[in-house]
């Protein structure tokens, strides 16, 4: 069995596409998966597969809720190291003090042609960002929610993404690591 963290995008935002964690823990023990974990109610989940490949999972997670719920959420699944990966090279040091402030964009794959002029002219003053193969970084001290570069990334960048904030990426490696 192999350990796999996967970021559902799109869940329970807003009133939109509503699924409960224990819903969704229910659903993935039903389609093979083991040891199946949420973290909060945004949809990141470690679990185990038999599994091997990160597209074959996404696409099985993505056919499954869309059984069962009637919708079909974007699914990224990563692995330990990829989490990993992404912690190490966070080029801003201010996330461990202030974990909301620094968000990571993971990328579906590294964009060929991003617009980084476009991202330029969405940066508030305050804010920086680097793009690191399939990771985009965000630091927004003054706040991700009121940010036009934090909603304007993935146009930009031209590849799908979903963002978590620094507390929540920690987590995950501390839980992908405990599932090991």
């Amino acid at each position: 069995m192999k350990t796999w963290v996967a970021l559902f995008r799109g869940i329970n935002v807003t009133g939109n596409n509503m699924l409960p964690m224990a819903s969704l823990k229910t659903l993935m023990e039903k389609n093979g998966c083991r040891e199946v974990r949420t973290y909060i109610a945004s949809g990141n989940v470690v679990f185990q597969s038999p599994l091997s490949n990160a597209r074959t999972v996404e696409q099985r997670l993505t056919k499954a809720v869309e059984r069962g719920h009637g919708f079909a959420p974007r699914v990224l699944a990563l692995t330990r190291a990829d989490l990993e990966k992404a912690v190490a090279g966070n080029p801003f040091p201010e996330a461990n003090a202030d974990h909301k402030s620094v968000h990571v964009f993971f990328l579906e794959m590294p964009p060929k042609r991003p617009d980084t002029d476009g991202l330029e002219r969405l940066r508030a003053p305050s804010e920086r960002f680097a793009l690191k193969g399939r990771f985009f970084y965000l630091h927004t001290p003054e706040g991700f929610g009121t940010s036009k570069l934090a909603k304007g990334a993935e146009r930009m960048l031209g590849v799908a993404a979903t963002a978590r904030n620094w507390r929540t990426v920690s987590t995950l490696v501390q839980m992908s690591k405990a599932a090991d």
